[in-house]
């Protein structure tokens, strides 16, 4: 979590058919103990999302360190999970509201693997 924190720009890949999908993310939040990212519900990221729960994410620093987690989500846009998305990122209620009318998903990973390496060949593997 420290260094997603310390860089939250991430980058989530999905796949649309047999076609890899990857944009830049930036929200997450840790709730439950668990690793959860949000989407709007309108989002083609959604929809791979829901065809194909297994993701990865990804995001690196300026000295040459990064982590790749990968797993599998499980959507849970329960009334009072998406109040902590908003709690923890309240710029979100700028685009998840009843005037636009985009709603928020929120996912967490379940049978999730962090990797973590630099340019020095450093590499650990985390099971979660």
């Amino acid at each position: 979590m420290k260094f997603l924190k310390d860089n939250p720009v991430f980058y989530y890949a999905t796949t649309d058919g047999d076609k890899p999908r990857v944009r830049p993310f930036g929200f997450f939040m840790e709730y439950n103990s668990r690793l959860y990212i949000g989407m709007g519900t309108h989002k083609e990221c959604y929809r791979q999302t829901i065809a194909n729960p297994n993701v990865e994410i990804c995001t690196a620093n300026s000295e040459g360190e990064w982590i790749r987690i990968r797993g599998k989500v499980v959507e849970d846009s329960a009334e009072a999970t998406v109040s902590k998305a908003f709690e923890v990122y309240p710029s979100l209620r700028n685009i998840y509201n009843d005037t636009t009318g985009y709603k928020m998903a929120c996912f967490y990973i379940t049978e999730g693997l962090a990797e973590f390496a630099d340019m020095s060949g450093n590499f650990e593997k985390i099971t979660f």
